[in-house]
């Protein structure tokens, strides 16, 4: 691996872990280089207030090794009803060693035609609209396709990095990343996946999502039949 060019594709309203587990770790990868790319130079603001600042925009970045894309549903909505942005990562995709994702980002693979045919995974709260861009849902946290990699929700992001990190460098880099960020997870309360809440906690998030999923499907729906 010589000079491997990692990107991070950002827009309004992205999930900020979604970007930042995943570049956390990859930006550790020896001989490589880090590309923040935006379709302006401003900053970008995230769904929890955090603002980005894009290194590169669409019309200066070099053709990537990797393009990655976080999710973050309103994000994700204004991504793919966003020409440039859909072109930018339909082009990128073309050359880049491997394509990814995190969340929903997905979405914005799948409405650039780049998980038709393919199997790939999403937040679980989400995973049945995959069928929408023509991907077959598969039940992991991550799943690879031959290049492509996509992660389910959020934290996903950072097992997805490490993932990742051992395809391109091999496993002894990726477990040295692992210990270098203490990536050792025991999280108080066993809910993260919905196999595993209680219902009650379910329920909680229930309206939530339904009224997510809802803004989403529509917004895929009508960017396919674009």
């Amino acid at each position: 691996m010589s000079n491997f060019k990692l990107g991070f594709v950002i827009f309004p309203d992205l999930t900020q872990l979604d970007l930042t587990g995943p570049l956390q770790v990859l930006a550790r990868l020896p001989d490589s280089t880090t590309f923040i790319v935006g379709k302006s130079d401003s900053p970008v603001p995230s769904d929890c207030g955090l603002s980005l600042v894009p290194t590169h925009t669409f019309a200066n970045c070099p053709a990537l090794d990797l393009i990655c894309i976080p999710g973050g549903v309103k994000g994700v909505i204004g991504a793919i009803g966003d020409h440039e942005t859909i072109d930018f990562v339909r082009r990128q995709a073309k050359a880049a060693k491997y394509v990814t994702s995190a969340c929903t980002g997905a979405f914005v693979l799948g409405v650039a035609g780049l998980l038709k045919g393919r199997r790939a995974t999403t937040h679980w709260a989400y995973t049945e609209l995959l069928p929408l861009v023509g991907a077959t849902y598969e039940k992991a946290r991550i799943v690879q396709d031959g290049n492509l990699f996509t992660a389910g929700g959020v934290t996903a992001g950072v097992d997805f990095g490490l993932s990742i990190a051992a395809e391109i460098a091999g496993d002894t880099v990726a477990r040295t990343i692992q210990l270098g960020i203490e990536y050792d997870p025991a999280p108080p309360f066993d809910s993260g996946h919905p196999d595993r809440a209680p219902a009650t906690i379910k329920s909680a998030l229930s309206d939530r999502y339904q009224k997510a999923r809802s803004a989403l499907r529509d917004s895929i729906t009508q960017a396919v039949m674009a």
